[in-house]
């Protein structure tokens, strides 16, 4: 029995996931451990330090961020897989080769920039972060120092994360984010108290080292051999010539990054944890309904390529579904941002000036979620027509957007933090518009505003939603009829309404919990409720899925042409 169970084990690590749907799946699943485990890392942060301490730490990633993304995120990971994985099938001793090199020429680039970026990393805060003063540009510049040496190790993790992944293998890369993310919980649990934000910033390096350690054996098993040799041939030419767009696209990117450490600085010291805090929290509704839905859609564009009609059919059908599902999440998030933002940092030294500025940021970000999300399939309809250079360009101008609103939210308006956020989704949504427009006239020869009418639907059901979720929440509140806090406590015939028997104290976690899942319960009840009061199509998909999943315990057959690998743009899977 136990020799039985440790064989199925071993299988299910060491073998090639052959379809979409396990492929899928694991992501999928991995996703969402890698997202809730990223909650927990920050929950146990904000335990340990307060925003301020956390906003040094955070700022610390920015310049070691910087260089891995553009170097492997920009150069290696989103050029290296597509080459590996063609010349994996004519000659495997190349392709082995030419993971070795690469790994050799990330290492020697990455180590000459960290070099130079370490030592010119005081001066580079000082442009970056200039509202910080010279003591905390001081810590910062040490953890950065610290969180460098950790990196080196990514740049190595990364490639054999594309090396198993050109391989089949989905599962051992998806779990290696889980890994780091514990090494950071660790390093703060067991090191903060004595070294402060050394503490975590060694849990960087731990989790960093464990994201490596678990995916070199598979590697080695499967026959990447590690060489001091770099061979410049053809296959690392075009690994260069592929990832110059996705290059350029990053470096815009990380300085859109720069550009909200530096007003954030400028607002406060805590308004970098503030933003920080609230990014983590929206970034999990896009990542399960945004990336894993754009992940699986891209091996069906692809083949429907040549097909403009079914093309769009496809795209369409899977946009709509996209924001069916996501839609009604940016208006829980709206609404119950102040509970969820508790539920998730309310530690006894995150004050109540620190939840509703994070709940701010929550609500300003949960405005963009949908263009997030929407964006990240629209770029993938143009990738499965290989067409790379104008999602590229699109990006690049929406970078630059944003980087304007800042300055206009922070500067001229004089927003608190949350105003980077808003200027985020506005650029989200240019984003996603434009790409939209474009697809459409490219693929169908015109822009038609009416095949929008459901996505018109799903913003009208979530809209109910949000206003009979904000009823529900500040009705059962006590806090609101004793503070007088809403307009329910403002209405004269309320005063004398005896709410202690009907109300939740939710001065404690236990009531605060149970009136956030029911009114969030609520909230999704009616959307479906107006979804089919309006004959939104996409609730019938829904429920036929639900009924699948459910009821017959099946997720559906796949077509034999379908029984393909899902090789996802390297990083994704991690984030």
């Amino acid at each position: 029995m136990v020799k039985r169970l440790f064989e199925k084990g071993k299988k299910l690590f060491l073998s090639p996931q052959g379809s979409i749907l396990s492929a899928a799946m694991i992501i999928m699943l991995m996703i969402i451990a890698s997202r809730v485990l990223g909650l927990v890392r920050q929950r146990v942060l904000a335990h340990f330090f307060t925003a301020s301490e956390l906003s040094l730490f955070f700022a610390a990633f920015r310049l070691p961020d910087t260089v891995f993304e553009v170097l492997v995120f920009g150069t290696f990971s989103s050029a290296f897989i597509p080459v590996f994985t063609r010349l994996i099938k004519k000659d495997e001793k190349d392709a082995w080769r030419l993971a070795s090199s690469v790994v050799n020429i990330g290492l020697l680039v990455f180590t000459i920039l960290a070099i130079v970026v370490s030592f010119a990393a005081k001066d580079l805060y000082q442009i970056f972060a200039p509202g910080y003063s010279l003591l905390e540009r001081e810590k910062i510049v040490f953890l950065t120092r610290i969180l460098f040496l950790a990196q080196g190790f990514f740049v190595v993790s990364y490639v054999l994360t594309g090396v198993l992944e050109s391989m089949k293998r989905f599962l051992i890369p998806a779990l290696a984010p889980i890994f780091y993310n514990l090494g950071i919980i660790l390093g703060a649990c067991f090191l903060s108290e004595k070294m402060l934000l050394t503490g975590p910033a060694i849990g960087v390096f731990i989790g960093a080292l464990s994201h490596f350690l678990i995916q070199l054996p598979l590697a080695v098993k499967l026959g990447f051999r590690f060489k001091p040799k770099i061979e410049i041939d053809e296959d690392v030419k075009k690994i260069g010539r592929l990832a110059l767009p996705r290059v350029i696209e990053v470096s815009f990117t990380q300085l859109s990054k720069m550009t909200e450490l530096y007003f954030a600085s400028l607002i406060q010291t805590a308004s970098y944890a503030y933003y920080t805090f609230g990014n983590t929290l929206q970034l999990l509704p896009v990542g399960l309904f945004g990336i894993s839905i754009a992940k699986a859609s891209l091996p069906t564009l692809s083949a429907l390529a040549e097909k403009k009609e079914d093309f769009l059919r496809v795209l369409r059908k899977t946009l709509f579904e996209m924001t069916f599902l996501i839609t009604p999440f940016a208006a829980l998030l709206i609404v119950l941002r102040i509970p969820v933002v508790r539920l998730v940092y309310g530690t006894d030294i995150f004050t109540w000036e620190s939840t509703v500025q994070t709940g701010m940021v929550v609500s300003a970000f949960s405005l963009g979620i949908i263009f997030q999300a929407t964006s990240a399939l629209l770029a993938r309809g143009f990738y499965a027509i290989h067409d790379t250079k104008t999602p590229v360009i699109v990006s690049i101008v929406t970078i630059l957007i944003s980087i304007f609103l800042d300055w206009l939210f922070i500067r001229i308006l004089g927003t608190p933090v949350w105003g980077l956020a808003m200027a985020f989704s506005i650029g989200s949504m240019f984003q996603s518009i434009v790409l939209y427009f474009l697809i459409m006239r490219r693929m169908a020869g015109a822009f038609v505003w009416g095949g929008l009418v459901p996505f018109g639907k799903h913003i009208l059901s979530s809209s109910v939603a949000g206003l009979v979720m904000f009823f529900f929440l500040k009705f059962f509140d006590r806090s609101v009829w004793v503070k007088r806090l809403s307009f329910l406590g403002q209405i004269e015939i309320t005063k004398n309404i005896p709410f202690q028997r009907f109300v939740l104290d939710t001065r404690y976690t236990v009531n605060l919990l149970i009136l956030t899942v029911i009114v969030g319960v609520i909230g999704i009840i009616i959307y479906l409720e107006v979804s089919i009061l309006l004959r939104t199509k996409e609730v019938n998909t829904f429920f036929s899925l639900a009924k699948k999943i459910f009821v017959k315990r099946e997720v559906g057959h796949i077509p034999e042409r379908e029984k393909e690998s899902i090789i996802p743009p390297a990083g994704e899977t991690n984030n």
